[in-house]
């Protein structure tokens, strides 16, 4: 079976050698690259499993370099966990938004971060071919496709994992700390307010191509949220 491939985009040589001999004592293969288009080069040419990206490098920020790879088809589904030493709140908050999946604070322990690797990986891998349709929202499991009506939707893999969850769970609220769980992982290190963030960036995608699909996802007070098609028109 083939390794799976993570990617390391950090300028400093200690950390992505440290990281280096985290991953292939863990079983990982491990790529690095030290600026932006050294990563977006082996993005196309490798094809990783897995990012682990600084925030701050070379010639420019890696939210430009997240931003850049979850516009484009072939790199859109990729898992990025974001590396940095910046922990303002609207710092995490421009990450997730643009489709990280985790953020990890600089300094962090190696086995923490191998840790997290794997659940998101455990939380992403599906051998179910059916697809979920909900009028004319089709999330297809095995291709990791979602259209909407004549429109593919570019969703990052946490929100393709918390739309899955909720489509096949409709008309049943649920806690933040219960999504959190059941799309996440119980074993996953990340805030209530993750689930917010990831909410909000689905409803956009959807409120983009036609508003009565944001309305599926219902916000339920004092509980979490739920999926309701029951009112949709479309149905």
């Amino acid at each position: 079976m083939a390794l799976k491939k993570v990617l390391v985009v950090d300028d400093e040589s200690d950390i992505r050698e440290m990281l280096r001999l985290a991953l292939e004592i863990s079983d990982f293969e491990c790529l690095e690259a030290g600026n932006i288009d050294e990563a977006y080069n082996l993005v196309s040419t490798d094809r990783p499993d897995f990012i682990l990206l600084d925030w701050m490098l070379p010639g420019g920020s890696g939210i430009e370099l997240l931003r850049r790879l979850k516009k484009e088809e072939a790199s859109m589904n990729i898992p990025v966990i974001m590396l940095t030493a910046k922990s303002h709140e609207d710092n995490v908050i421009q990450g997730l938004d643009l489709g990280a999946d985790d953020y990890v604070t600089k300094p962090f322990a190696p086995k923490e971060l191998i840790a997290r690797i794997r659940a998101i990986l455990r939380r992403l891998s599906t051998d179910d071919p059916n697809a979920l349709v909900v009028g004319e929202l089709v999330l297809e499991l095995d291709s990791h496709r979602v259209t909407l009506g004549s429109k593919s939707l570019g969703l990052g893999p946490t929100e393709f994992k918390l739309l899955q969850f909720l489509m096949s769970h409709p008309e049943r609220a649920y806690s933040r700390a219960q999504l959190l769980d059941r799309v996440w992982g119980s074993n996953v290190y990340v805030e209530e307010r993750t689930v917010d963030v990831h909410i909000r960036r689905l409803r956009k995608v959807l409120q983009d191509v036609d508003a009565a699909y944001s309305d599926l996802i219902q916000t339920v007070r004092g509980t979490g949220y739920r999926f309701s098609p029951r009112d949709l028109t479309v149905l």
